[in-house]
């Protein structure tokens, strides 16, 4: 048996920095990775979907030219084989750097293999058994596949294998309407396929304010993307060209379908019973304010443990912990304001309550909103898709919320991210003296035109 003074199950974007930060303070530590350093965002996640959505804005923008008096003479051509090389460039350029990274740090040992508790303190991987007294599970999620007649038939894709794709789809069929399938959905339509988007519910992004999800399919429809909402039924066969997707109002005739109905957390193999942790329904380690499972010296950070399925969320898990665990801190789980994007085009920001959650909550709030045709700089760009959206606590004056739909939302949500965080009531920031000519500088404005409801 060997021992070490911690073992971090999984290489995403939490166990690994905090593996390091241990071994900065003299520990000895395993980290135990079953395939790619880097975890969902650098192998299948942001770094390669972020790379393709860019190769798709520049066809966008080829394509536009002739708005702006740029002509382009000839049909504006997509090489997806290099459009696939250059996502997996980005991708292994990460990956690469973090081998290296720990390669050269005294302290750490890189396992590859699937590992399994024995009991709360020991594991196994690759027939070798390891003990440590703090144990730290990273281990991300996978796309959930739904059992739908047909399903097991065809050969579909999920958000990990569709980034492989070096050829063009006539025709994409995406299952489900949320963030990763819009996502693909309006990438691969400005790669040149066609592109039939069904979902479920009454709308897409269900868990936004129905003016945003509106909105969202607005700009999708716009760029002739096919939606079906409220689909109860849905089946797939084999054609002789391709797949047929039936559903209770239509029938697709694709040549490829994307599953994006969402993801579920890869712990139903790491023998969680022998050691005693406590999982949810879905599958989701139960933790408490510090991330510490119910189970003494073992913490559960990122995706798996339900609390955010984000990056920036899995990163800030490691802070906490290494705060708590190595710096005396007092850092806590709950103190985070939930914010996030969706990186169609225009990009969506989001922090903090929706209109319908800050209405449920029994405060008395005031809201502001504002097209982003009355933004400057999104009419000197050409981009006027979209709206600002703002909700403020009456008695306290504090945000507790905004929603950015529009040229550049993801970047200018963070004034209110960052004012949030910092307990900035509306009526102070809204003095602030932004960056002329800037998305950013209509904050004040949609401030000022807060009104109560």
């Amino acid at each position: 048996m060997k021992s070490f003074d911690a073992i971090v199950i999984g290489g995403g974007q939490a166990g690994p920095f905090l593996a390091a930060r241990m071994v900065e303070k003299g520990m000895k530590v395993a980290l135990i990775e079953r395939k790619f350093l880097g975890g969902t965002c650098v192998n299948a996640g942001c770094m390669p979907t972020k790379t393709l959505i860019a190769s798709a804005r520049a066809a966008h923008v080829a394509r536009s030219g002739a708005v702006y008096g740029v002509n382009i003479p000839g049909e504006i051509a997509i090489d997806m084989k290099v459009v696939r090389a250059r996502a997996e460039a980005v991708t292994m350029n990460a990956r690469n750097g973090l081998i290296g990274w720990f390669a050269g740090m005294d302290g750490m040992t890189v396992i590859y293999g699937h590992a399994r508790f024995e009991d709360p303190k020991t594991v196994s991987v690759n027939g070798e058994t390891l003990t440590a007294p703090r144990i730290f599970l990273n281990v991300g999620a996978r796309p959930v596949i739904p059992d739908l007649p047909g399903i097991n038939d065809i050969d579909y894709l999920t958000s990990t294998s569709i980034i492989h794709l070096d050829t063009l789809p006539r025709h994409l069929a995406v299952i489900g309407g949320s963030y990763i399938g819009l996502e693909f959905a309006q990438m691969y339509r400005r790669f040149g396929a066609e592109v039939s988007v069904i979902e479920h519910g009454p709308k897409l992004a269900s868990r936004e304010d129905e003016d945003i999800s509106d909105a969202i399919a607005d700009v999708l429809r716009s760029e002739g993307i096919d939606i079906h909402t409220g689909v109860s039924d849905i089946a797939f066969a084999r054609s002789s060209d391709g797949i047929t997707v039936a559903t209770d109002s239509a029938r697709i005739d694709a040549s490829h379908v994307l599953i994006a109905t969402g993801r579920k957390p890869n712990t139903d193999d790491l023998g969680l019973d022998a050691a005693g942790v406590i999982t949810d329904k879905h599958g989701y380690i139960t933790v408490d304010d510090k991330l510490a499972t119910n189970v003494e010296g073992i913490w559960a950070l990122g995706d798996c443990n339900g609390h955010g399925a984000f990056t920036h969320t899995s990163y800030n898990d490691f802070e906490i912990a290494a705060a708590n665990l190595l710096d005396g801190d007092d850092r806590n789980l709950s103190s985070r304001i939930p914010a996030y994007a969706l990186y169609i085009d225009p990009p969506l920001g989001r922090v903090g309550m929706t209109e319908k959650q800050a209405r449920a909550s029994g405060r008395k709030i005031m809201i502001s909103t504002r097209p982003m045709s009355r933004v400057g700089r999104a009419n000197e760009r050409g981009e006027t898709k979209g709206f600002m959206k703002v909700i403020a606590d009456a008695e306290t004056k504090k945000i507790l919320g905004a929603a950015i739909l529009g040229i550049e939302g993801d970047e200018v949500i963070h004034g209110i991210i960052d004012a949030m965080n910092a307990g900035t009531t509306y009526p102070a920031l809204q003095w602030s003296v932004p960056i002329h000519p800037t998305v950013s500088e209509l904050i004040p404005t949609l401030l000022g035109d807060l009104k109560p409801v």
